[in-house]
């Protein structure tokens, strides 16, 4: 049975933030707000709670789960990033995109796409997650909760909880967050290509 925080979307209470970094530090799977919709979230480095919210999703080795960082200095721990795609992740971040890079070294195999040595990251821009990537001083593994079958993310947070509080740890309600996920751009081209249009906006990416 999962438990359930009441959070404040804009002022994230502390006490809420670190029971929250707890369980995902224990392996737990996380329901939690964004600044694009709800998403699922576990430790970076538990391959255990990653099945998890792979089964939740039915999604196999082939999707790309996203690293949610707390800022460009983290994002360069993990990807590759030259000048040109350092200009444009600073003039959109913190905001609703997540960007396809090549990964590094620190990146484990198992969360790189399997052919393309790939991983996405992004820099939401909501005061629940920066708060969470704070407490836990490390990137989250996350994916849009999109369940099997739907057709938009969740957002009905009652909805969230009648349909996965058997297969989660952690509910955070923040309050809707809405159902347009990320746009998602593919910066390990000579050009940036736009893969999916989403709640970013496509003009703000200046190509």
């Amino acid at each position: 049975m999962a438990q359930f925080f009441l959070i404040h979307p804009d002022n994230p209470q502390p006490r809420l933030i670190r029971r929250a970094a707890d369980i995902v530090r224990a392996g737990g799977v996380i329901v939690y707000p964004t600044d694009s919709c709800y998403a699922l979230g576990c430790h970076l480095g538990d391959k255990a709670a990653m099945e998890r919210m792979r089964a939740i999703r039915q999604v196999d080795a082939r999707h790309h789960f996203a690293l949610i960082c707390r800022d460009l200095a983290e994002i360069a721990t993990y990807a590759r990033v030259d000048n040109r795609q350092f200009r444009l992740l600073k003039a959109t971040t913190p905001g609703s995109y997540t960007f396809i890079l090549r990964a590094t070294r620190e990146v484990p195999k198992r969360l790189q796409h399997p052919s393309r040595r790939t991983i996405g990251l992004r820099i939401p821009d909501h005061g629940v997650v920066r708060a969470l990537l704070t407490e836990l001083g490390e990137p989250l593994l996350s994916t849009t909760l999109l369940l099997p079958g739907d057709d938009v993310p969740l957002n009905d947070v009652e909805i969230i909880r009648a349909r996965l509080e058997h297969r989660v740890d952690l509910i955070l309600d923040g309050g809707s967050c809405g159902i347009e996920p990320t746009t998602v751009v593919d910066l390990t081209g000579d050009a940036p290509v736009v893969t999916r249009a989403g709640k970013g906006s496509v003009a703000s990416l200046g190509f």
